[in-house]
C-alpha cells in the first residue's frame, strides 16, 4: 500500500507511540485523523500536523464509530479509510491475591474494557469502512494495526490484568485476519517491549536507565519512532498479514 495519499486513523494518537505513529503517516503524506481522548493534546497535535482530531474514548461505541467516519470523510476524495492504528492502552498493577488482599474485579474490567474490548471495537468499525473501498490493483483495501505488548507474553508479578487484556488483542490477530482475507483488509498487531512513553517519562532518570539496560541490544528503551516505522512498514508491506512482530530488543521479561 502507498501511504501517500491514503485515509489513516490513529487512535490513541496524541501520546506516547500513538503520537509518534501519527508524526510518521502524516510526514509520509497520509489524510491522518487522530482520535484520542485527551482533547487538549489532541487538538494540539492536530494543529501542529494539519490533521484532523476526534474526542474518542474506545470503550464508547458511538465514539469510535464517529472517529472512523471522520476518517472516513477525510479522506473521501482520495480512496478512503486505508490505515487504522489502535494504540490506545491503560495499565493496573496487582497481584491476583496476597497479604494486601486479592485483586479487585473492577480494575481487571476497565483494563479489559480499555485493551482488548476497545482494540476489538476500533477493529470493526474501521474494517468494515475499509470494506467500502475501491480494491488495489492486487484486492488489498485496506490495514489495521493493533498494539499488544511483551506481557501477552512474558507477563511479569502484578500483571494479570494488563497481560489479559494484551493477550486477548494476540488471540484476535489471526482470526481477524482470516475473517478479513476475503474483503482485502489485512491485520497485523505489534507486541512492544521497553519504550520510551510517557508512563516511563515520569521515572526516575537511574529507574529508566536501569529498565534499558535491561534490554539485551540495543540496551535502552525503544524510541516511539522505531514502533511508528514498524507501523509503516506494515502498511508498505502486503505480505505481512495474520502476525504478531514483537518489537522489543530480544527482552524476555523476568518475573518481576
Amino acid at each position: 500500500m502507498n501511504i501517500e495519499g491514503s485515509g489513516a486513523l490513529v487512535v490513541g494518537g496524541a501520546s506516547g507511540l500513538g503520537e509518534a505513529t501519527s508524526r510518521r503517516l502524516a510526514s509520509a503524506g497520509a489524510i491522518v485523523t487522530i482520535a484520542d481522548i485527551n482533547e487538549e493534546k489532541g487538538k494540539q497535535l492536530a494543529d501542529e500536523l494539519g490533521v484532523g482530531f476526534v474526542l474518542t474514548d474506545v470503550t464508547k461505541e458511538e465514539q469510535v464509530e464517529a472517529a472512523v467516519a471522520a476518517a472516513v470523510e477525510a479522506s473521501k476524495d482520495d480512496g478512503g479509510l486505508r490505515i487504522a492504528a489502535a494504540c490506545a492502552g491503560i495499565g493496573w498493577a496487582q497481584k491476583v491475591a496476597g497479604t494486601k488482599g486479592m485483586h479487585p474485579l473492577r480494575p481487571f474490567e476497565t483494563v479489559i474494557q480499555v485493551n482488548l474490548i476497545g482494540t476489538f471495537n476500533v477493529l470493526r468499525h474501521a474494517a468494515q469502512a475499509m470494506v467500502a473501498n475501491e480494491p488495489g490493483e492486487s484486492g488489498e483495501r485496506g490495514v489495521v494495526v493493533n498494539t499488544a505488548s511483551v506481557a501477552a507474553f512474558d507477563g511479569q508479578i502484578g500483571q494479570i490484568a494488563y497481560s489479559a487484556s494484551k493477550g486477548g488483542v494476540v488471540g484476535m490477530t489471526l482470526p481477524a485476519a482470516r475473517d478479513l482475507s476475503t474483503v482485502g483488509v489485512r491485520v497485523v498487531t505489534i507486541a512492544p517491549g521497553l519504550f520510551d512513553t510517557p508512563l516511563l517519562a515520569a521515572l526516575p532518570e537511574n529507574a529508566r536507565q536501569s529498565l534499558g539496560a535491561s534490554v539485551p541490544f540495543p540496551s535502552r528503551l525503544g524510541d516511539p519512532a522505531e514502533y511508528a516505522a514498524l507501523v509503516a512498514h506494515i502498511a508498505e508491506n502486503q505480505m505481512l498479514n495474520g502476525e504478531v512482530i514483537r518489537l522489543d530488543g530480544a527482552i524476555r521479561m523476568a518475573p518481576k
